[in-house]
């Protein structure tokens, strides 16, 4: 028979009467219990907060890009993308040039745009952007010697522009050879072709343009920007930058979905695990209610616990019966809390209980569980109640059994 065991439930779960120690016991589970059920729907919250950002992001995002370490464009060479087919775990490749341009429609009407030059059947592989289409047609090819772009609906908004219209970019370097050689700036004219809606959470959405066209744009010639890569599995990003980088060298900057959305996603996991903090502390202050209603339990049982000394019992079986106690205090507010915060969590998912003030991607709080939070939250809540019990054990175990029986 399990004696410190069984002494440790009989002192938490009298059945005579109901004492100040019994009721600092069950405020001690009580407080468990709730700080344990908070935890595990505050970190799922944030869990589905982050799943739906990343979702978003990674809807125009690639899982992986490639560019220069040292200048703004390279040579997409032949041996490069035979390095980048012979990877299994890379889907689609999709390079790129990208700049800031002057847009005009003719009105006196200029915006300053990101554009972005893509080969149109590679680039609709990596992103599905043909669902996110609200005008026109997703169409860059030339017509009638123009070009198509597709705009934002922001931007066609801004400047009032309908399909069919014709637009000027001027680049940068355009310009800037405008300046120093006194002659007059070349820009190129384009169709709209049409326009698309995303929700934008940390960029200024492109204007696309077939890549030909960015590179007589921007005059990069034969070269690209970057390469974007699309894999079988997001999550595996990280290894594949690793077996990228040993095969390409210091030339290339290889960076992840992660990496080029960092203070993003840096931000957000520092909300979720400050928030960890701050609701542990509703689990410390049940902590200090176990330390108060074992260290009662020690001075109301001082006679009976100089009996079981004398009785043969060593410090380390008294040191037990308390210790248990605060684990048993512990078992039960994580048990209770565990269950009560996965259920709350469980009825959020499948029925969106709790709706958003205002509807912006979703109507209803995200929720997402994840077993390491859990195990986490169980742990530090259960480690918290097993240290709580270090000083009444002490105490407990220092007593003396003469003047434990004298004084009683």
């Amino acid at each position: 028979m399990n004696i410190s065991g069984f002494i440790a439930r009989r002192y938490l779960f009298s059945r005579k009467y109901i004492s100040l120690i019994s009721t600092l016991t069950y405020i001690s589970i009580a407080g468990v219990t709730i700080g344990t059920a908070l935890l595990i729907v505050v970190l799922s919250v944030f869990n589905g907060f982050f799943d739906v950002v990343k979702s978003l992001l990674l809807s125009f995002d690639p899982d992986l890009r490639i560019e220069s370490a040292e200048q703004n464009t390279f040579q997409y060479s032949e041996a490069l993308q035979q390095e980048l087919e012979s990877i299994p775990e890379i889907q689609f490749i999709s390079p790129f040039v990208t700049g800031k341009a002057l847009l005009s429609n003719g009105d006196d009407a200029t915006k300053v745009v990101e554009v972005k030059g893509i080969d149109e059947a590679t680039f609709i592989n990596m992103v599905n952007i043909q669902e996110s289409i609200t005008s026109g047609v997703f169409d860059l090819e030339v017509r009638n010697r123009k070009p198509g772009i597709i705009v934002h609906e922001q931007l066609r908004s801004e400047l009032f522009l309908d399909m069919s219209d014709e637009i000027a970019l001027l680049s940068a370097t355009g310009m800037r050879k405008a300046l120093t050689q006194i002659t007059v700036p070349r820009s190129y004219r384009f169709d709209v072709r049409g326009a698309y809606l995303v929700q934008s959470v940390a960029s200024t959405p492109s204007v696309y343009v077939e890549i030909d066209a960015a590179r007589r744009l921007f005059n990069a010639r034969n070269q690209v920007t970057g390469i974007d890569l699309k894999l079988a599995n997001s999550e595996e990003a990280e290894q594949i930058k690793e077996k990228l980088e040993a095969a390409l060298g210091a030339e290339f900057k290889i960076s992840t979905w992660y990496d080029l959305q960092k203070p993003l996603y840096d931000v957000m996991y520092l909300e979720k695990w400050g928030a960890y903090i701050i609701l542990m502390i509703i689990v410390v202050v049940a902590v200090l209610n176990i330390i108060g209603s074992l260290t009662m339990i020690v001075i109301q049982k001082q006679r009976d616990i100089g009996i079981l000394i004398s009785m043969g019992l060593s410090a380390s079986k008294i040191k037990s019966i308390f210790r248990k106690q605060g684990l048993l205090i512990g078992l039960i507010g994580c048990g209770i809390g565990g269950s009560l915060g996965f259920a709350l969590c469980w009825l959020q998912q499948e029925y969106g209980l709790i709706k958003l003030s205002s509807a912006f991607i979703i109507d209803a709080y995200p929720v997402e569980i994840r077993l390491l939070d859990i195990a986490i939250i169980l742990g530090g809540s259960l480690l918290l109640c097993l240290a709580a019990s270090w000083f009444p054990s002490k105490r407990a175990s220092a007593i003396q059994p003469a003047e434990a029986v004298r004084y009683e």
